[in-house]
């Protein structure tokens, strides 16, 4: 089909990708997968915010450096030392990579972070009971809780013609900086901006019946078929947030929010034409 069949009746709107740290280890994959979607979209005249994690890498990087990485439910505690880590991760290795993923298929990015110009502000999150953590309370560290997002620039910078790329680290204006989830933070920025669509792309083709079988992706879930699922443990690991995230924000202005892989290579412009297709699309019962 044709790269923009379909995209019509978007133009004008918002599109927000999440990227997961893992598709930046393969940046002409990245370029040809990812890239190719979101030049697709400038082309029919669509906004595209792009959010950014950073988690092989940060694990990587922690394990270099003598660090054990602590999770739970698929989120990272964070130390103050792998808070350095996420700096440089985040705000560097994966930034560099993904936005010259981008130049390669013509994508004018510019990579930042949410601390950027307070483009995401945020506040310690309190010691709560965390999915995953089988009713403990967990303090996780410095990890931020979302209480703002500078849509008036994140709009200039789109308008300027170029395509925010954004590791998901916020701050405050006493100068701390928070790690966040990046599904956390794609999922607040789709919401605030009133995105027509929220695209979470990993190396899962969507949220899989059993995790070992591309073939049993569910095409569509709507919240209470997702909250049994996760319930019943086929919803597991760092699929929690990504489900969780968008449960939450599905009533907050995100008309619909699609989990896709990269497998054929325009799964992402094929699921944003016809949702279900190539990922699991999130509908309102």
């Amino acid at each position: 089909m044709a790269v923009t069949a379909g995209l019509e009746p978007y133009r004008g709107r918002w599109f927000v990708v999440k990227i997961g740290g893992e598709l930046a280890q393969d940046r002409p994959k990245l370029a040809a997968t990812v890239g190719r979607a979101v030049r697709a979209f400038l082309d029919a005249g669509i906004k595209v915010c792009v959010i950014h994690g950073a988690g092989p890498q940060a694990t990587a990087l922690s394990k270099r450096l003598g660090l054990e990485p602590k999770m739970v439910g698929g989120k990272r505690v964070t130390d103050e030392a792998t808070l350095e880590v996420m700096k440089m991760t985040l705000g560097g290795q994966v930034s560099i990579d993904v936005v010259s993923a981008f130049r390669m298929a013509n994508v004018p990015a510019l990579g930042t972070s949410g601390v950027s110009a307070g483009l995401i502000d945020a506040k310690k999150r309190p010691p709560r009971a965390e999915t995953g953590a089988g009713g403990a309370v967990v303090d996780m560290g410095f990890v931020g809780d979302v209480t703002s997002v500078n849509t008036g620039l994140i709009d200039r910078l789109a308008q300027a013609g170029v395509v925010p790329v954004l590791g998901s680290l916020s701050g405050d204006a006493d100068g701390n900086v928070w790690n966040i989830n990046a599904d956390t933070v794609a999922t607040r920025i789709a919401a605030q901006l009133g995105a027509a669509k929220l695209f979470l792309v990993s190396n899962v083709p969507g949220v899989l019946r059993d995790k070992d079988d591309p073939s049993t992706r569910i095409p569509l879930l709507t919240p209470a078929e997702a909250k049994k699922q996760i319930a019943e443990g086929v919803i597991q690991g760092g699929m929690i947030p990504k489900v969780e995230e968008s449960l939450a924000m599905l009533e907050q202005g995100i008309e619909a929010i699609h989990i896709v892989g990269l497998d054929p290579q325009d799964a992402i412009l094929r699921e944003a034409a016809e949702p279900g297709s190539c990922g699991t699309a999130f509908q309102r019962a």
